[in-house]
Formats: structure tokens, C-alpha cells, sequence
């Protein structure tokens, strides 16, 4: 008999910034609102795991979607995009989940982004904490420090090199066969597409300075950051989570840049005792 996941997809038509995008979306459960962010150059397949998992979707309506150009969403058609450079620009990926929300009909989601995703989830909490109830960032830091893009995107290098930086930053004790899957998703991405991911992670994402100015009683912080991970460090988001009074942070043992695709057993164990938290501060509210 086949089995078939309790996934719905389905493309959405989303206006941002005065372009119409047709985004491809994924959804399960139902509860709380759940909207995750997919890493640079990746896809909602970083996310599959929650989306079938029946302890989380019996409590939270879980929403995973591909950026523009990033997976089944394509480039817009109302516009001539071959002819300017991608950048994904801190602006656009925050109105991007604002109006996610908004075309959903979702009543303050929480949030929770990992990498490009995770950097994200502070300038939603500091610029949008009506918009969302909660953020999770996974892997964040304050700024991502000197850049090195050209190297996602060189006639020199193959697109092997993906596969091999996705596998390079997932903890080496970890499943092997997840960690393959991560590879695999990276080296789906569209040539220069997480070269242009990276202008708001090495760019746009600088959150110096900024962080005191976070609210946590509008828009509650919780950061977890694995022991391995080599580009946000867990000495970095601790320093990060001293700036932003009443944050949360959880070093996650064992787990890398990607934890909810590179060991999502694992991952979880770090994850439910904040989701049952949100779940329990929503119940009294």
C-alpha cells in the first residue's frame, strides 16, 4: 500500500513590492501558524520533516515556501529579471514573509528561519513584532563578518562545490543519509542564485548596535545554534542573546548549520520544549 505524507502544495500568487510572484507553498496540521524559512539557495525540501511530523502538526499549522527563484518559485513574469544580477535584499525577504502571512490569512504566526533564514528572524522581531507572535532564529548571528560570495558562483567552479560546503558544515556523527539529502538540495539551487542569497547574509544582515532595541514582550526570541556549526557560532549567538533582554538561547549538542534536515530527530528534541512553550503562553493570552 502507498504511503502518502499529509503534505498540501499549492502556488500562490503574492505581491511584493509592486511584483506579482507565484510562490509555490507546502502545508500541514493545524493550530498555532508555523511559517519556516529555508536557507540560502535551498528549498522547502529543508523542512520535510516537520511537515509530517504528527506531534508538531497537531499543535501548529506548518507553513514551508520557496523563496523566488529558489525551488518551484520561479522567476516572476512581470518582469524582465534576465537582465539585472539576483541579490535577495533584507527589505524584500522581510516584506516576502509579511505578505506570506497576509495572502494565508494568518493571525501573528510564529517564525522560525535557519542560516539566511535564522539572520532574518531579528529583523522580524525588530521591525515586525505585531506581524509575528514569536521568532526562532537557528543559526543566527549578529552580522555574518567579512564576505565571500563570488565563491557560491565562478565559471571555475562546479556546481560540486555546493555539495561539498552543504556536507562540510553538518555535524560529521550525524545520519549520513540525511546529510547526503542536504547536498543534494544544495546543488539544486540555480547557479547564481545563492551567490545572491548571500548579499543579505554578508551584506544586508548587520544587526550591530540594533539589538537592544528588540522587544521581547511584543515578539518573543528564542536562538538555537548548533555546537558545530563554523559560521554562526555558539559563542556568537550567546554574546547575541545577552543583547536582546528576555531571549532564549539553546546550544543544540551534537547538530550543525542545518538541524532540522541533517539529524530532524535530534533537532526536535531542541525544538518541542519551545514550540510547547509558545503553544502553552498562547493558551493564556
Amino acid at each position: 500500500m502507498a504511503i502518502i505524507e499529509p503534505i498540501e502544495g499549492k502556488y500562490i500568487y503574492i505581491t511584493i513590492q509592486g511584483i506579482e510572484y507565484r510562490i509555490y507553498c507546502e502545508q500541514s496540521g493545524s493550530g498555532i501558524p508555523l511559517i519556516c524559512q529555508h536557507s540560502a539557495g535551498s528549498n522547502v525540501l529543508e523542512w520535510r520533516h516537520m511537515l509530517i511530523d504528527p506531534e508538531i502538526t497537531s499543535k501548529y499549522h506548518v507553513i514551508a515556501a520557496d523563496l523566488p527563484f529558489h525551488g518551484r518559485s520561479i522567476p516572476p513574469e512581470g518582469i524582465s529579471w534576465w537582465k539585472q544580477e539576483y541579490k535577495l535584499t533584507k527589505s524584500f525577504f522581510m516584506d516576502f514573509q509579511v505578505e506570506l502571512s497576509r495572502a494565508l490569512g494568518l493571525q501573528r504566526p510564529v517564525y522560525i528561519g535557519t542560516a539566511n533564514g535564522g539572520f532574518l528572524a531579528l529583523n522580524l522581531a525588530l521591525n515586525h513584532p505585531d506581524d509575528f507572535r514569536a521568532v526562532i532564529g537557528v543559526e543566527a548571528a549578529e552580522n555574518a563578518g567579512p564576505a565571500t560570495m563570488d565563491i557560491f558562483y565562478h565559471p571555475q567552479i562546479s556546481n560540486d562545490f555546493k555539495r561539498g560546503t552543504a556536507m562540510g558544515f553538518s555535524a560529521p556523527a550525524n545520519p549520513e543519509k540525511y546529510r547526503r539529502a542536504i547536498s543534494w538540495v544544495a546543488m539544486l539551487s540555480a547557479p547564481p542564485v545563492t551567490k545572491g542569497d548571500m548579499n543579505y547574509y554578508f551584506i544586508e544582515h548587520d544587526m550591530t548596535g540594533k539589538c537592544p532595541q528588540i522587544d521581547t514582550t511584543k515578539c518573543a526570541v528564542y536562538l538555537l545554534t548548533g555546537e558545530y556549526d563554523p559560521t554562526s557560532t555558539v559563542e556568537d549567538t550567546k554574546e547575541l542573546a545577552k543583547k536582546i533582554k528576555g531571549s532564549k538561547f539553546y546550544e543544540m549538542k551534537g547538530m550543525s548549520h542545518s538541524g532540522m534536515a541533517e539529524n530532524p530527530e535530534l533537532f526536535k528534541k531542541y525544538l518541542m520544549p519551545i514550540l510547547n512553550e509558545i503553544a502553552n503562553q498562547t493558551k493564556t493570552v
